[in-house]
């Protein structure tokens, strides 16, 4: 069975961002899903070693590897981004 890009799978990974990194100040609804994670202009702003916690934590979640750092530059930069690719390694 394919797997979709879904609200819930967003809801799913802003939550995860939430945890892996401690957040308790922000609530997911908060976080924009097209912004920019590392820009300072969604509701949390990101940095490089919150990144490296990122794809570890997406890793041991979803069970696939970011192969390089274009990949990961490119699969971070907003919770939609994340989605779709966690979906397009997941149908692989």
């Amino acid at each position: 069975m394919k797997m979709e890009v879904t609200d819930s799978l967003k809801l799913e990974i802003k939550n995860m961002i939430m945890t892996t990194l401690n957040i308790t100040d922000v609530t997911p609804d908060m976080i924009d899903n097209e912004e920019p994670l590392f820009s300072g202009k969604n509701a949390i702003t990101l940095d490089s070693v919150d990144a490296l916690e990122i794809i570890m934590a997406i890793q041991r979640t979803y069970g696939i590897r970011i192969a390089d750092q274009a990949e990961a530059r490119f699969s971070l930069q907003s919770v939609n981004s994340m989605a779709d690719f966690i979906v397009s390694e997941k149908n692989k």
